[in-house]
């Protein structure tokens, strides 16, 4: 071999020596060609946040062209924390559900301004990460029955799926039944049932980048039947003049959410987030090969301290709070075992910003069949709930039916923690009654007394 080929290879191993030891990918029986391939799926299955973020943001009135950069450039923070900090195989973006939850019940819900709801979710990132550091955090899982648990899951499944439907106009406002069908002959609903069929078929043929495929395809079909405009030029599909955060940078208000009440909103964030982005994890990791014979998951902590100061983060430029994402299961699935795939997530996240001007040829019928999958998805949770005990079913029933029908999270969680704690009480049952319950229902209690919504 010539000095020439000698001097070409050997930066490329020591290269390749630096991330094997960083990573440990030797020890996790992987490579730097499946990493790369697993970011890559990971990304391309999830991608479909940075247009739907966006959207849900801005009908809560933050400007479109910063929600997305906000989004983006949070994801990317997020998602190489958690590479390089707790080396785990898995990218955060904002949440479904903390979005929704964000966007509907305390923007447009209890009538806060986009800026105060954001500084109540920067302050729940210092209550995430003052919990996980404690230890706290994992106390208050382990108090909380998996029924309700997975009761919250279905139901944030329900609430996304139903803003899916509102969103598509397939149910629409009724001043005699409250809710019905909307108009199906109308151009947006019958978009919407397309890029709905058109995702569950590929979803259904596990293809991957199914629920992005679907965006973009049901947009074209917009533009060909003349829903929306169509581009005029290159510069409206990409362009370097990258989105702006100049609108959304610092302008979360603290002072305004510690006025409103700490209780009524932070506390709801926190324990959304809680349970959603605790389960994620502990799945994909099991999934990943990360969990040990005893149930313990090296590096665990880090990666919950990760998630709670890339939610931080995320209300510093303009965004919701931060989840691992199920999605991550894609590229696990093709290998994934380290942070290098989260980092290849992370860097195509940030590739992304080019295209930042599709946003705006993105309708909200391509992403509410996304939101009504989504949500389906979430249903599954529900195989994990026993139906036998009564004192089970009632706060499990009051969980799921309530979040969507109040259009509010925090209530179908109120109403579920509040009605399991009294009737374990009441029927002689207060042996199955974890003491964190009696706190977090005095909580919801009081913040229902003092007028929260």
């Amino acid at each position: 071999m010539s000095d020439a080929s000698k001097g070409t290879q050997l930066p490329q191993s020591n290269q390749s020596g630096f991330l094997d030891k960083f990573f440990k990918l030797t020890e996790r029986k992987t490579n730097v060609k499946t990493e790369l391939l697993a970011g890559v799926t990971s990304f391309v299955t999830m991608s479909y946040i940075i247009f739907v973020n966006p959207l849900i943001l801005s009908d809560a009135g933050i400007p479109k062209e910063a929600a997305l950069a906000a989004t983006i450039y949070a994801s990317v923070f997020a998602t190489i924390i958690m590479a390089l900090w707790a080396n785990f195989p898995v990218a955060i973006a904002p949440g479904m559900g903390l979005n929704a939850f964000f966007a509907y019940t305390v923007v447009l819900g209890q009538g806060l301004s986009w800026q105060t709801a954001l500084g109540a979710v920067f302050i729940s990132g210092v209550a995430f990460l003052l919990l996980t550091i404690t230890g706290i955090r994992q106390k208050i899982v382990d108090g909380v029955p998996n029924v309700l648990k997975s009761a919250i899951g279905v139901g944030i499944g329900l609430f996304i799926a139903f803003i899916g439907l509102k969103n598509a106009e397939l149910v629409v406002a009724s001043d005699a039944t409250f809710v019905t069908m909307g108009d199906l002959t109308s151009k947006g609903p019958l978009l919407a049932v397309f890029g709905l069929i058109v995702a569950s078929i590929l979803m259904a043929r596990k293809v991957k980048g199914s629920l992005l495929i679907s965006i973009l395809v049901t947009s074209v079909v917009a533009m060909l039947v003349g829903f929306i405009n169509f581009p005029k030029g290159i510069s409206d599909i990409a362009s370097f003049d990258l989105p702006s955060l100049s609108e959304t940078f610092l302008a979360m208000d603290l002072k305004g959410a510690i006025a409103y009440g700490i209780i009524s909103v932070i506390f709801s964030f926190t324990i959304v987030e809680l349970f959603d982005n605790l389960a994620t994890l502990i799945g994909l990791s099991k999934k990943a090969g990360l969990m040990d014979e005893n149930g313990k998951i090296d590096n665990l902590d880090r990666a919950l301290q990760a998630d709670a100061v890339a939610t931080m983060a995320s209300a510093t430029v303009g965004s919701t709070a931060m989840n691992a994402y199920i999605e991550n299961a894609t590229g696990i699935s093709e290998g994934g075992r380290t942070g290098l795939t989260a980092l290849t997530v992370g860097f195509l996240f940030l590739l992304a910003l080019v295209f930042a001007p599709l946003i705006y040829f993105i309708p909200s019928v391509a992403t509410a069949p996304i939101l009504i999958l989504v949500g389906a998805l979430m249903l599954n949770e529900i195989k994990n709930i026993d139906f036998s005990d009564f004192t089970d079913v009632i706060p499990v029933f009051l969980t799921i039916l309530l979040m969507p029908l109040t259009f509010s999270i925090a209530q179908g969680l109120a109403f579920g923690f509040i009605s399991y704690t009294a009737l374990k009480l009441l029927t002689g049952k207060h042996k199955q009654v974890h003491w964190i319950m009696y706190f977090i229902s005095i909580a919801f209690i009081i913040n229902f007394i003092m007028g929260g919504h």
